[in-house]
């Protein structure tokens, strides 16, 4: 019974019971559309999650995010109405390079600079969010003016699921595998525990942390059409401060904000239980401002579950013995 001691399974178990819990007060809260539905809306946050954090695990934090995610889709929707016969998959390409763009510019500024990433992004947070009024001019666009395909994509289905689920289990593929079996996964691990001796071993920080960046930001750029194109709307306010759900869900997942730990299960767990309270509530008739409320005690309990979990066990990471220095000369 040694696995019902991982965070992972006591949160997947608590989402399994708040889910059961709910369903007997709302029985249509369980039924398959209702919970296909919540794993459709639960996708946007999973992805954000899993790019948050590799951030979070280098000590660092990306308030950016949905800033850069308004922009990208902003600019993805503009360039749909403006050139309607371009295909679907060059504006999606263009989402996710401008939101690559995006990232990168934070990345230079922590990674190459040594900038403090709270005031980096707190600040690109508020350039981005700006820029999305000024090339809107702050008009809105709505489905009427975005090309069929553009809007469709997302809750198309192929095998039953919704692209947005696909999309979302390859995101989560493709994070684990990038965390657990490359060097890269490594070693941002090793910096968010020692970045002194991650540095003596001859681990690239800031080129690491560049590309940290940058993997945020396309991951931005990509849900930021996803949005967009999911809700048939562009405006300035898209997703406006979201960027506290997805730091939320990562803190939920057990990862660590003071760097080293987490997984990728952690972080998707997460998200699926602050989708799962989202989603709940309202179907209970409980207040909006008692939502707000819950959720922020759930953060809480998670960051003090967090801080005790921390001092009885050492954080995930290789030992520095096996990071050779002959590594000062990879990438």
């Amino acid at each position: 019974m040694h696995y019902l001691k991982q965070r992972e399974v006591q949160l997947a178990l608590l989402i399994v019971l708040l889910a059961v819990a709910v369903g007997v007060r709302a029985p249509v809260f369980l039924t398959a559309g209702s919970l296909g539905n919540l794993l459709t809306d639960s996708t946007l946050l999973i992805m954000l999650a899993l790019a948050q954090m590799f951030v979070i695990i280098t000590r660092g934090i990306d308030l950016s995010v949905a800033s850069n995610l308004a922009l990208s889709g902003m600019m993805a929707a503009l360039l749909a109405v403006k050139y309607p016969e371009l295909p679907l998959l060059v504006v999606m390409l263009v989402a996710v390079a401008i939101g690559l763009l995006l990232g990168l510019v934070n990345g230079y500024l922590i990674g190459y600079l040594d900038l403090p990433p709270i005031v980096v992004t707190l600040g690109t947070m508020s350039v981005y969010r700006g820029l999305v009024f000024v090339l809107s001019g702050g008009a809105w666009v709505s489905s009427h003016q975005m090309p069929a395909d553009f809007i469709a994509f997302p809750l198309s289905h192929l095998f039953g699921v919704t692209h947005l689920v696909w999309i979302a289990a390859t995101a989560i593929i493709a994070t684990w595998l990038l965390a657990r079996y490359t060097r890269f996964g490594r070693d941002l691990y090793a910096i968010g525990n020692q970045p002194l001796a991650a540095r003596y071993v001859g681990i690239s920080t800031a080129r690491r942390l560049f590309w940290t960046y940058g993997l945020s930001g396309m991951m931005a750029g990509l849900c930021g059409y996803l949005w967009v194109a999911r809700y048939a709307v562009a405006y300035s306010e898209i997703a406006y401060g979201f960027e506290f759900t997805v730091i939320a869900a990562c803190v939920i997942g057990g990862i660590s904000i003071a760097g080293g730990a987490g997984t990728v299960a952690g972080a998707v767990l997460g998200a699926l239980f602050l989708s799962v309270i989202n989603n709940a509530l309202p179907i209970i008739k409980v207040s909006p401002f008692w939502q707000s409320a819950l959720t922020g005690i759930v953060i809480l309990t998670a960051v003090l579950i967090n801080a005790r979990g921390n001092k009885k066990a050492g954080r995930q990471i290789l030992p520095l013995a096996m990071l050779q220095p002959s590594s000062r000369s990879a990438a």
